[in-house]
């Protein structure tokens, strides 16, 4: 530590040294949001909540589908009646038809960059132009499959009374003209009748869609059909943006409006299905054994078997062309999915969460038995430890269903339903095992899905817009439900996840909308969860941080709010200036580095030169000694040790020798200081403390607490936190002063020592600097892959591997010619 005399410096240099930095570089980093975020008004007021005139639009839907399991073809009839609340007259309507995103000419295809970031098909070299690009397997299936398949909306008819209606398909959009213009408070109804192709999800990489299982018993095989963004769905409009018609290019999800649904899918009459919404009529579509088991379920211990996984194996086997239609009913919620195969068993169990709004709701998983014991054991549970922590975080679980079903789609929500991707993996032996990768995937993801039926389906955020209002959001309860559930999971929602993607030059503001986004997984999932975890653990303390948020799931509950009432409601009820942590976090791509640079350890000077010049002199004599004067009286004596004769008065006293010149001075010192200073001073030079000041430098830009961990001499250690605003007047390098009893010094410390804050390097964390901690891995360099480097004497002599199902088909087919 570097040493130094504390010195008494006035409060008008310190102020002059501040304002001479708004001539140069200085950015004010705790600027205030109001000057970018929307003006309050009475749809949005300055608290973050619903203004006194917010209004929002009702949508009903009333539809009749049939699943042509043999074409893998849905054409339908849907009756929409739509209610304008907003103040404004409507002369035309707008539609999404996602479907259409898979199109040939859909600017999601045509507007497709080969290779470039982001892009789940082809892969470029990396920037690398000495090699070639490449071309996967996966994206040359896609390529084949939009060419043999006619893909997107078959829009056969949009009708009112009777007649028809003037519409204009718009790449994923459709407006449709309204014969009269419709004004505020009036609704209006419609039909569409519609068909599309299901597409394989597995060949498309989307977000429903069909899974074909070649090898099932039966003839042909067996499909899992997924059905989401599967119909006409009106475009939201509202207060902040009127019609949020944005194409559909994949990323950007969707918003839409809450309605009530009256859904009748019409499938194989040996499918089960899974849906949004209610089941209508159970006594039609399910026996009376699976009727008495889900009635079971509602107070079981575990999960029961709603349809067995004997039975599901003996559908897989049958097939038929008969047909049975399910009935569901769903109220107030902004979408409709759902789910039907054969193949899936179907277990169930009833949560009692108390409360007025729904104080019970069944939870079922449906899957096929490539799920296996993974999907019994983990599946309908896993649904229920999410609705228990979230509730404690928003509100109560508001409908009466959640359901996990397995299928192609990785993860996917929709209200009150999820599709979940793990499996387990067969063995020769015929058993299914899996691995804890697979476990730990499988739990997190419906955690992670289910919950988003809280945020967005409940919560009504633009996933269109702003990614991160749902995702970030729900990412960070899936770590907080997760680490509940298993701490030992790495859930990906801690500060040290993301510093890698925050020092990385494909960061761009988390605020960016979602499909402008380089990498969404860090930007939309990963950064903001991270965070709101440094929000809470960190800068408001687990209290103010849990009232402020469920304020904020309170308020917005089955309406739609804006980043802006987030961040304000944030503020106002957790009653702390937040400012600079969203402009830093959430608009800039500044990143967490802060330096501790050096220490300086100060003792009080007294005055008295009877005590301050001894200790200089120690402090002289304790500095190192010149090497050639260590060297020289190794050889022999000085000159004027040989001569003694010749010392005067200069050889027996030094700089630090005290005359009364000197007391005098201090004695008139003293005389001098007022009788406040001289107790202070008096005060201070008995207390002899240590004064030490730290010099930081923000090296990333980003403005956050400074936290430290302090060790001292005697062994103990100390942990102290310095709040955000020290950074307030210059935020490129701040200076804190700590005093110590003088039994208390300091050998070590260490800046964000738990990892809290995000921070990109924590070696310069470290004052004094410590070794870098690293491993020595010993490898054995192998020979070049290049073409000079082929043996090409061992490639000659290798025979040809023969496809032998290949030989098998073909020793078969001859066996059969020959009888």
């Amino acid at each position: 530590m570097v040493g130094a005399t504390l010195a008494l410096v006035s409060s008008s240099a310190v102020y002059a040294d501040a304002v001479k930095q708004t001539k140069g570089k200085y950015e004010d980093k705790f600027r205030q949001l109001e000057e970018i975020l929307p003006t309050p008004n009475v749809y949005r007021n300055a608290a973050g909540e619903p203004g006194h005139a917010y209004w929002q639009q009702k949508v009903d839907y009333d539809i009749k589908a049939n699943l042509d399991e043999a074409k893998r073809r849905i054409t339908a009839t849907e009756d929409i009646t739509y209610t304008n609340n907003s103040p404004d007259t409507l002369k035309y309507l707008w539609l999404q038809l996602d479907q259409n995103i898979f199109k040939p000419d859909s600017i999601a295809n045509m507007a497709n960059n080969f290779g470039g970031i982001g892009r789940r098909g082809p892969a470029a070299a990396a920037g690398d132009a000495s090699r070639p690009a490449r071309l996967s397997l996966g994206e040359l299936r896609r390529q084949q499959y939009l060419t043999d398949n006619e893909v997107g909306y078959d829009i056969q008819a949009v009708t009112a009374n009777g007649k028809a209606l003037k519409h204009t398909i718009v790449g994923t959009l459709m407006r449709v003209d309204l014969p009269t213009p419709l004004k505020p408070g009036k609704s209006t109804e419609f039909t569409v009748q519609w068909a599309f192709n299901i597409v394989e999800e597995d060949a498309v990489s989307a977000r429903s869609g069909y899974e074909h299982f070649p090898d099932d018993e039966r003839e042909g095989g067996n499909d899992i059909f997924l059905l989401a963004q599967w119909f006409p769905r009106l475009v939201a409009y509202t207060d902040y943006e009127a019609w949020t018609n944005k194409e559909f290019l994949g990323r950007g999800e969707f918003t839409l409006e809450f309605g009530d649904y009256e859904v009748e899918m019409t499938v194989p009459a040996d499918h089960i299905v899974s849906s949004t919404g209610v089941l209508q009529n159970p006594k039609e579509v399910l026996t009376a054994e699976q009727r008495s088991r889900l009635e079971e379920a509602k107070t079981a211990k575990r999960p029961v078997f709603v349809v067995t996984a004997e039975e599901a194996l003996e559908n897989e086997k049958e097939g038929t062309t008969d047909t049975k239609t399910w009935k569901f009913e769903a109220e107030n919620v902004r979408d409709f999915a759902w789910a039907s195969s054969r193949k899936f068993m179907w277990d169930a169990k009833g949560y009692q969460q108390g409360g007025n709004d729904m104080p019970f709701v069944m939870a079922m998983s449906f899957y096929p038995k490539e799920g296996g014991d993974l999907w019994k054991k983990y599946s309908t549970e896993s649904i229920i430890h999410t609705m228990e922590v979230y509730s404690r975080f928003s509100f109560d679980y508001p409908d009466p269903v959640a359901q996990s079903v397995n299928g192609p789609v990785g993860g996917m929500e929709y209200p009150m339903i999820t599709f979940n991707g793990p499996r387990t993996t067969l063995q020769d032996d015929g058993s299914r095992t899996y691995s804890l990768a697979e476990k730990r995937f499988l739990i997190g993801v419906v955690i992670h899905e289910v919950g988003h039926n809280y945020f967005p389906m409940i919560v009504n955020s633009d996933e269109r817009q702003w990614t991160w209002m749902d995702e970030g959001l729900n990412s960070f309860l899936d770590g907080v439900a997760g680490r509940e559930w298993d701490p030992t999971i790495p859930w990906g929602v801690e500060p040290r996840d993301i510093t890698g993607y925050m020092k990385s030059n494909t960061q761009v503001p988390i605020m960016t909308q979602s499909d402008s986004v380089l990498r969404l997984g860090p930007n939309a999932y990963t950064k903001p969860a991270a965070a709101l975890n440094i929000l809470r653990e960190t800068i408001l303390g687990r209290e103010l941080f849990d009232y402020a948020f469920k304020e904020y799931s309170m308020r917005w509950k089955h309406k739609r709010p804006t980043p802006s009432d987030f961040f304000r409601t944030m503020e106002e009820a957790s009653g702390v200036d937040l400012d600079w942590f969203w402009r830093g976090w959430f608009f800039s791509t500044d990143h967490v580095d802060i330096s501790l640079d050096r220490i300086y350890k100060m003792r009080m000077d007294t005055k008295d030169p009877d005590i301050d010049y001894a200790r200089r002199r120690e402090e002289e004599h304790a500095k190192p000694t010149s090497l050639t004067n260590i060297r020289n009286k190794e050889v022999g004596k000085t000159w004027v040790e040989l001569n003694p004769d010749v010392k005067d008065f200069h050889d027996e006293n030094d700089r630090w020798t005290v005359t009364n010149q000197q007391r005098n001075k201090y004695n008139s010192f003293l005389k001098g200081l007022k009788p406040w200073e001289r107790k202070v001073f008096d005060r201070a030079v008995s207390e002899d403390k240590n004064y030490y000041v730290l010099e930081f430098s923000n090296k990333g830009g980003l403005v956050m607490p400074i936290i430290l961990g302090l060790t001292y001499a005697d062994g103990t250690t100390e942990k102290q936190y310095i709040p955000a605003e020290i950074w307030r007047r210059t935020p490129d390098a701040v200076k804190k002063l700590i005093v110590t009893d003088k039994d208390k010094e300091l050998v070590q410390v260490v800046v964000d020592p738990d990892w809290e804050t995000a921070d990109t390097d924590v070696e310069n964390n470290h004052y004094p600097r410590r070794i870098v901690p690293s491993r020595v891995e010993t490898y054995k360099r192998s020979r070049s892959s290049s073409l000079a480097g082929r043996d090409l004497m061992q490639e000659a002599t290798t025979k040809l591997k023969k496809d032998e199902k290949k030989d098998e088909k073909t020793s078969e087919k001859k066996e059969g010619d020959a009888s």
